[in-house]
This record gives C-alpha cells, structure tokens and sequence, in this order.
C-alpha cells in the first residue's frame, strides 16, 4: 500500500529557501527515501478517524470519519466516509492513487448537501482538505522521481536516530499541485517511518510542520495513531488539525465495489 507520508516536524528555521534549479540528488537519501516507499504497510485496511480542527483562538471543531484502504496491484484505493457533524456527515472522498508516474490522480469529493460529486481537479490539489491544514495532494502519496534529495544529517529524535532529508521539487509543476516549494522530512533509523516535516507553503509565508505524536506496532505494521498538523506564520499559529486512528484492522480480503464513485454516492 502507497504511503500517506503525513509525518515529521521540528524548528527548522536554520534551513534556507533552496532554488530547484541549485538542487542536486544524493543516492544515499535516494536510497532511504526508496525504503520508505517500500516499507510493508498492509494491503487492506479499515480505520476509525477522528479531525480535530482547531483554529487560532483556541476553538475546535470535530469530525468522526470512517475510511477503507485497499492494494489494487501497485496502486492503492482509498475511500473516506464523514459520519459527524451534521453538516457534514454523509460526505465522501475517494481516492485512486497510481503507481505510475506518469498518471495523475484521481480524487472524488461527493457533497451530500448538493447531491453532487465533484472530481478534483489537479489545479484545486494544493487547497485545503474539508477544511483541515491537509491539502487534497497531502492525501495521495508522492513519486519519488518528482523530487532531488538531500541528506542534510543525522541526529537524535525523541529517543530514536533519524535522517533529516530535504526534498525539492524538480518541476514548477509538481509545486503547483502540492503547494510545497520544499520540505525537510525526519526519518527514523530503525523502521523507516517519516514521523516529523517541514514543508514550506508556496502561498501565504506560511511553514506546514507534521507531527506524529504516536506510532504504534499493529499486526507487525506501524502506523501512525496520531499526528498533528500545524500551519504557522514566523511563530504564530494559525490554525492546527489532529488526525486520530481508532480500530485499525489489516484484512485478509476486501470488498473492491468499496472503491468507486457510486458507493461513494451511496456512503456506508
């Protein structure tokens, strides 16, 4: 299953804008980039979330959302399911993320209030998720080749070594549709997870740092059971979304007509 590589923060401020132009690839944070990608992380899989957005006065709103995952080769399918708050419950977002790279793709958004299901467009990619600090490009995973890495060092990390690795955009493209002119992602050592990131947003002056406040072993499997994600400005934040999983299942076998527009349609 293709990564939603959601992890990594700290105060990064002593890295510099990078010109993409100046960017050169190393093959040793290639290399442990590539393992990323490849580390197992289940075929199939269902998951209760809770959305935690919380704005710069303090004030949260939740949300309760039930998502489905599912291996379809080398690419993953993913569908999500808004259950609370009223005003938004019975809203659906489903995904289709390719392995080549050479496909964009595909996500729809199915708005229950208009009956209406809208596909994503890549130029709508780098605009906020439902309201969150994710953007709809934050919720596919990402080609390696769109990206020159850097391995800038290793340090310690909450008690675990990691690499601090910098990834420049190789296309203007490829900034257009995330967002992100860069980012400096922490990868732990010992299991090959990204559980902290900087990004910087294109638009705005703002940093995106990613947090993953707990990673748990399930079945074998790691994942991430918490993560924060914080929009700040210079030292100000502005507004900060928690993502919480609850009831992780890894499956043997799941139903594929999960995984299209008309069960979108039809919610759970």
């Amino acid at each position: 299953m293709k990564h939603l590589v959601f992890s990594i923060l700290l105060s990064c401020s002593f890295f510099t804008a990078v010109n993409p132009a100046l960017a050169k690839d190393d093959p040793k944070a290639r290399e442990i980039m590539q393992k990323v990608e490849d580390r197992e992380d289940g075929d199939n899989q269902e998951n209760d979330m809770t959305m935690i957005l919380i704005d710069k006065n303090g004030s949260e709103r939740v949300r309760k959302i039930h998502s489905f995952a599912k291996d379809f080769g080398e690419d993953t399918h993913r569908i999500m399911f808004f259950l609370h708050p009223p005003d938004v419950k019975d809203t659906g977002f489903l995904t289709y993320d390719y392995d080549d790279e050479a496909k964009d793709d595909d996500q729809w958004l199915y708005l229950p209030a208009l009956r209406k299901t809208k596909r994503i467009a890549t130029d709508d990619k780098s605009s906020s998720f439902m309201g969150s600090d994710l953007n709809y490009a934050d919720m596919t995973s990402r080609d390696l080749e769109d990206y020159d890495f850097t391995l800038l060092k290793e340090q310690e990390d909450n008690g675990h070594k990691v690499w601090l690795i910098q990834a420049i955009p190789r296309r203007p493209e490829v900034i257009d549709e995330t967002g992100y002119e860069k980012a400096i992602v922490f990868v732990r050592q010992d299991n090959y997870y990204v559980v902290k990131a900087v990004r910087w947003v294109r638009d705005g002056g703002y940093l995106k740092y990613f947090d993953v406040k707990k990673l748990e072993q399930i079945d074998g499997i790691w994942v991430a059971t918490e993560t924060h994600v914080t929009k700040k400005k210079g030292k100000v934040t502005e507004h900060k979304t928690i993502l919480k999983l609850d009831n992780v299942v890894f499956k043997d076998e799941m139903d594929e007509g999960i995984f299209t527009v008309r069960r979108l349609e039809k919610g759970l």
